[in-house]
């Protein structure tokens, strides 16, 4: 199991029962040495309240865990305008929002698609590109997702 997992497996629950979502875990070396990082959302977005009582009652249960063999900084906050969407639930939550989409091998031609999410039935996406044309998707096919910033112009 990656740090990555074992961290999301001890976090998730404390985090689900403050009234928040684990969206995602990054654990990498950095400038100023090992970081282990949460994102964290809510409906309505989180505070710096909710990120810094998650990171009170995670940082103790990851201690006890002993998961990580070297020092690390916890740093807990929100996935911001361009959240991933790692979840099935995910898309479901945020249909009719812009996003980003990268596939494992090229769809239709691509490998990268942007748009909006129209709808999800089952594993199946359908999905509304920029230029109007719609492309239907199973989940399994996609790689990596974030939301999108989109600017009108």
């Amino acid at each position: 199991m990656t740090v990555e997992e074992s961290a999301a497996k001890i976090a998730e629950p404390i985090i689900e029962s403050m009234g928040m979502e684990l969206v995602d875990v990054e654990y990498r070396r950095e400038q100023v040495g090992w970081v282990l990082r949460l994102y964290i959302d809510k409906p309505g977005g989180v505070t710096l309240d909710d990120c810094s009582g998650v990171s009170r009652e995670v940082s103790v249960a990851i201690e006890v865990e002993d998961i990580l063999d070297q020092r690390y900084s916890l740093e807990v906050s929100s996935p911001g305008l361009t959240r991933p969407l790692k979840k099935l639930s995910d898309f479901e939550r945020f249909a009719g929002s812009y996003a980003k989409l990268k596939f494992y091998g090229p769809i239709e031609g691509r490998k990268t698609v942007v748009g909006t999410i129209k709808s999800v039935e089952g594993e199946i996406i359908l999905f509304s590109l920029d230029d109007k044309e719609d492309i239907t998707l199973n989940f399994g096919d996609i790689a990596k997702a974030n939301l999108e910033y989109k600017q009108e112009g």
